[in-house]
């Protein structure tokens, strides 16, 4: 329980301690937005451990496509290489990005190859929603893992078939988009709340000296350009680096995979009995060899012999929780259950159930 009461104690003196967070880490500019890339393309130069072309028969088709385009004829020819395979590329094109800049990519095999490490991507061409092409990809592909095999045995570690290559495309196609010529700027709100909106609102109101934004709602705040009295590019970076202090949700956060638990500062709890205990069933079987007696006719039986118990283990009887205001009070009550952090989860999802948790209750 120790490390429960440190994880809760720790995260309410970080929330109530919180320093004023800047705009742009609360919000998303209106129009300043990247675009998903997507390609299908080939890797080559493996070692032996490409796809599998009988199983996998896309992969040579697009082979075939990429070696007519470089004027090779293989009309009629078998082949069954294993130094190639098909893989997507995909990757972001940043807001703003320009054509000659490059962007990551993510590779990723989609036949049965092995692995994809020393592979090299063929130039691939990347498409965006709209079916135009904006990049072109092509390098040397970096794993995620690695992988060995022997004649009786094999080994893997991460994952070989995918992987990345920094600055691995280059940008051929500029999305259209006239930043300068916008006249409102709408801020979305990562998180949406009444509250940050109007501190956005007043300290953007505050840095220009009149009223040149206003919340539309709790999601966003709209900032009228024309009334800064500055271009849209200067206007917006004065405004993302005001600081104000966001208002948070009381929340609580459980991991019943890992048993984590998080519990906001503003979280409250009211009065409320706890009672909580575990039941053991447990059966063995210890089965025994009958053997007939020397020199006489029969053959030997297996008896079977099975012990059932059932263990009730002590409980914590019935514990109050008082009504708390506090997070080093909600500490205390859940503590004073002593309890595994498991067996805690449980009780909370109970005491909201009970709607004595006066929080948003998140389960991971």
């Amino acid at each position: 329980m120790k490390w429960l009461t440190l994880i809760l104690f720790l995260f309410g003196a970080f929330a109530a301690a919180a320093a004023p967070v800047r705009i742009k880490d609360l919000v998303e500019f209106d129009g300043v937005r990247g675009n998903d890339l997507v390609g299908y393309g080939l890797v080559v130069g493996l070692n032996g451990t490409g796809d599998g072309l009988r199983n996998a028969p896309f992969t040579e088709e697009i082979m075939s496509n990429i070696l007519e385009r470089l004027g090779v004829n293989i009309t009629g020819e078998n082949m069954r290489p294993k130094n190639v395979a098909a893989v997507l590329v995909t990757a972001s094109l940043p807001p703003f990005a320009r054509a000659g800049a490059k962007i990551d990519i993510n590779v990723s095999a989609i036949g049965d190859a092995k692995s994809l490490l020393g592979g090299t991507l063929v130039m691939t061409p990347l498409n965006a929603a709209d079916g135009e092409i904006y990049a072109v990809a092509q390098g040397t592909v970096i794993a995620g893992g690695a992988s060995a095999n022997g004649q009786a045995a094999s080994v893997v570690q991460g994952v070989p078939t995918a992987g990345a290559i920094p600055g691995g495309a280059r940008v051929e196609r500029e999305v259209p988009f006239d930043f300068a010529a916008l006249k409102t700027v709408r801020l979305a709100l990562r998180t949406p709340d009444f509250t940050t909106a109007g501190r956005i609102e007043d300290a953007v109101n505050r840095e220009f000296g009149r009223g040149v934004a206003a919340m539309t709602d709790a999601g966003t705040v709209s900032v009228d350009i024309r009334a800064t009295r500055l271009s849209t590019a200067h206007a917006l970076g004065r405004i993302e680096n005001l600081s104000v202090q966001p208002e948070l949700r009381a929340r609580v956060v459980v991991d019943q995979r890992s048993g984590t638990i998080v519990v906001g500062s503003d979280v409250t709890i009211s009065r409320v009995a706890v009672s909580q205990g575990n039941l053991t069933l447990r059966v063995e079987e210890a089965p025994i060899a009958v053997q007939p007696n020397p020199f006489a006719e029969g053959e030997t039986v297996i008896v079977p012999r099975s012990t059932a118990s059932v263990q009730e283990e002590p409980g914590i009887g019935m514990a109050e929780i008082r009504d708390t205001s506090s997070l080093s009070e909600v500490v205390a009550g859940l503590n004073a259950l002593g309890v595994s952090p498991r067996d805690m989860i449980d009780i909370l999802k109970s005491i909201h159930a009970a709607g004595a948790l006066h929080a948003e209750f998140v389960v991971q």
